[in-house]
Formats: structure tokens, C-alpha cells, sequence
């Protein structure tokens, strides 16, 4: 089985037929999946889904790109992570594609993320985009390796990958890798170490090769999954389980089904 470590079910694309939803994951073999707060005003969404279907779990965190919401504070942080199906801190990072104005207040929003998560233990989910030197570098200054987490997502080069697996990260793979110009994408999938991989979705966005421009949902992850499979001469049984067992080796707090 495999799982989709990101995506949004809370989003009305997945939530408005997610009894669908949840039944095509089964169907294509994609046993758990993490659904990813974006701020804290549609966290209770988020929460409501992980705590009503065994095989969803939850994140929480406040989006890069959301600018007109709560600011979090480590302890608000801390009091939403303490939930048994929250796994972890995010999704948090910068984004300088969307958000080129004011840096500084990204930074500092990253920052109270990762010293919630190296408090409560749980590893974090990291978006980039545009921003990858800024992000590795306060990651680094913040200590973020003492509490591990995911760069979802992944869409930089192999020095950057480098960067983020010495810092003792994880690399998440989407539907782009499909996609037959993401050359630079293929490349990493192919280079990193089986043991740091995960596979995910970010549905309803990048729905992969043969969906691509529709509606995305979890249980396309098994393309995802296909496709890296494919660039590594694996067999896709291999992948399966490397990608399961990478999951649960990093989000401790997710009970295995």
C-alpha cells in the first residue's frame, strides 16, 4: 500500500465527494493519506477529516502565501500539535513566487514553525519555491534537523537536494514527475536515496500523467509511484514499500494500519 504524505481533502474539490474520494484511494492501493493544514482559521476542517477516517492524518501550520489570516505563535502551535492525529508542523516555508515584497515576515513566520516543531518533537512539512538558498539557510540556523521533516513537493536541483538530505530531510515527489519536461525533477528522483523518498499528490493540484490539467486526488499517487519506479529500474512492488516505510520512519507520531 501506498500513502500520499500531502494533500488537501479540507478543499472543496476532494471534500465536496470525498466518500469517492476515499474509495478510489483503496482502489489503487494508497492505504493512508496526510491531509495539510494551510491556516489555522480551516484547521477544525482539516482535524474533523483525520479524526472521523482512521487511515487520514493531519498537519498544522499557516501557508507562505497566506498573508490576511491568524499569525500563529509557538504556542498556539504547540496546543493544535498536541492532537494525536496531527504528525506534523507545516505546511510552512517561503515562497518568493507569490510573495516577492516582504521576505522578512516569511522568515520569521518559518521560524516560530520550526521551533514549534523541534518543541513538540514532530517534523515538518517545508514548502519552497523560488526561495530555495533562503530556506535551506534558516533551516540551518534554526537547528531544524533536530526535528527532521519533508521538503514536499520537490522541484530543485540535485545540489539542492543534497543540501536538504545532509540537513537530514526527506525529499516528496509529486505528480511533476511525471510530466515529460521535468527533467531536473526525474534527475533527483533518480539520485536520492531510496531511504529518504516519499510520494504524494498535493491534490487537488499536479495531477499527474494521464490526468494532468484535471482535478487531482490521492489515489493518483500510484503514477507517482510508477513513474519513479520506472526512472530507477525498480520494480513498483519496491517502491511501494520503500516509500511506506520511509513515511512511517518519519512521521513517528502516525500509527501504522
Amino acid at each position: 500500500m501506498l500513502v500520499d504524505s500531502h494533500c488537501h481533502l479540507d478543499f472543496p474539490d476532494l471534500a465536496n465527494h470525498l466518500p469517492d474520494v476515499l474509495l478510489r484511494m483503496l482502489e489503487n492501493q494508497v492505504g493512508a493519506a496526510v491531509c495539510i493544514a494551510v491556516n489555522l482559521e480551516d484547521f477544525p476542517n482539516v482535524i474533523a477529516l483525520a479524526e472521523q477516517n482512521a487511515q487520514l492524518y493531519a498537519t498544522v501550520g499557516v501557508h507562505p502565501e497566506y498573508t490576511d489570516v491568524e499569525e500563529p505563535d509557538e504556542e498556539r502551535l504547540l496546543s493544535l500539535a498536541a492532537h494525536p492525529k496531527v504528525i506534523a508542523i507545516g505546511e510552512t516555508g517561503l515562497d518568493y513566487y507569490w510573495q516577492k515584497d516582504q521576505p522578512e515576515w516569511q522568515r520569521d513566520r518559518f521560524r516560530t514553525h520550526i521551533r514549534a516543531a523541534i518543541r513538540c518533537g514532530k517534523p515538518l512539512v517545508v514548502h519552497t519555491r523560488d526561495s530555495a538558498v533562503d530556506t535551506l539557510r534558516v533551516l540551518q540556523e534554526e537547528g531544524a534537523d533536530a526535528a527532521g521533516g519533508v521538503m514536499h513537493c520537490f522541484t530543485e536541483n540535485w545540489d539542492i537536494a543534497r543540501l536538504a538530505l545532509d540537513l537530514g530531510f526527506y525529499l516528496s515527489f509529486s505528480g511533476i514527475v511525471t510530466f515529460k519536461n521535468a527533467a531536473i525533477v526525474k534527475e533527483v528522483a533518480q539520485k536520492c536515496p531510496l531511504d529518504r523518498l516519499l510520494v504524494e499528490t498535493d491534490s487537488p493540484y499536479l495531477a499527474p500523467v494521464p490526468y494532468r490539467g484535471k482535478p487531482n486526488e490521492p489515489a493518483y499517487v500510484r503514477y507517482v509511484a510508477e513513474e519513479i519506479a520506472k526512472l530507477r529500474s525498480l520494480d513498483l512492488d519496491a517502491v511501494h514499500q520503500a516509500t511506506t516505510d520511509n513515511f512511517y520512519s518519519l512521521f513517528k507520531h502516525a500509527k501504522r494500519l
